[in-house]
């Protein structure tokens, strides 16, 4: 790794491709410290990897190790972030990390704003957050939203997590000026399930539509992030009915057992995966990877079309 900055570093390779106009993903780290078990995170790290590659892209991961903020992290090196005592970190939580050299998983928030600062233009991830299910009394808000708000890269994802409420998320997006795309669905996907019974502004079915979308936006000064979602792999998408109950069940524990703040999403996403007999963790694996091939091929697409000459 090499300092962009004084707080930021940068590995070679991706400082290469950033440089020279090439494609590169930038991969969101808090699904290995706290989205998954250790033994799928072991399975993931190599999909991903090989579906940016064989899209044309440079996977980057993105985290935050013994308080340096790297972009490239070597795709081998994922065991560090199960460390017992390693923070999910958001945004806000950034320069806690750095200050105490503690390690984090960054969430979409955190992943949009180091990305940003890097230079990167394309992230992946699963599922972001949005407003919560019951957030009118709780009031809780993910602060991916406001993120999403601010910063100018294309995000690929399959929709808000499952324990948001989907409907209010989608008119949060909209009075924030967030763009959002549906790749090949004309229906806002919910995460594990592609029955949100929501409708998308706009859809798309080509990457360099997306690509074309994106140049676009950042021409006319585009403040916010283009979000594009797609629906997980129909082969293992869940039923709404049964991933419903199975959301109801799992916030109910939460409230039992007082869980709240930043352990919420890594609690329900567990007791989801157990009420499921495992099949949530399955879908998440899918979708994570499409996601991160959908978002290598518009980076590539946006790479050759910029490189073209001019007619």
């Amino acid at each position: 790794m090499r300092p962009a900055s004084d707080w930021l570093l940068v590995a070679p390779r991706v400082a290469a491709a950033l440089a020279g106009g090439l494609p590169v993903v930038a991969l969101e780290s808090a699904v290995f410290s706290h989205g998954l078990p250790p033994e799928a995170s072991a399975r993931l790290v190599s999909r991903l990897g090989a579906a940016v590659e064989e899209a044309g892209a440079l996977p980057a991961l993105v985290a935050v190790r013994e308080g340096r903020v790297e972009v490239g992290i070597d795709l081998g090196e994922w065991q560090f972030l199960t460390a017992p005592q390693v923070l999910k970190l958001s945004e806000r939580d950034l320069a806690f990390a750095v200050a105490r050299r503690r390690s984090g998983g960054t969430t979409v928030a955190g992943t949009l704003a180091i990305a940003h600062a890097a230079g990167l233009r394309v992230m992946a991830t699963g599922g972001i957050g949005g407003v919560h299910l019951g957030a009118e009394g709780a009031g809780d808000v993910s602060a991916d939203l406001v993120a999403l708000s601010r910063y100018p890269l294309v995000v690929v994802c399959a929709g808000a997590k499952v324990f948001c409420d989907h409907r209010r998320t989608a008119e949060a997006l909209e009075s924030l000026g967030v763009p959002v795309v549906g790749y090949r669905t004309g229906t806002l996907p919910a995460f594990l399930t592609d029955e949100s019974g929501l409708s998308v502004p706009h859809r798309v079915d080509h990457p360099a539509e997306i690509a074309a979308m994106a140049r676009a936006w950042t021409r006319m000064g585009g403040q916010a992030a283009l979000l594009v979602v797609q629906p997980p792999p129909a082969a293992v998408a869940l039923a709404a009915p049964d991933l419903d109950r199975a959301v109801a069940h799992a916030m109910a524990r939460a409230r039992r057992e007082g869980v709240a703040g930043p352990e919420v999403t890594p609690f329900l996403l567990n007791a989801l995966a157990q009420a499921t007999g495992g099949r949530t963790v399955e879908t998440n694996l899918a979708l994570l990877e499409a996601n991160a091939r959908l978002a290598a091929e518009i980076a590539a697409a946006w790479s050759v079309e910029e490189r073209a000459p001019s007619s």
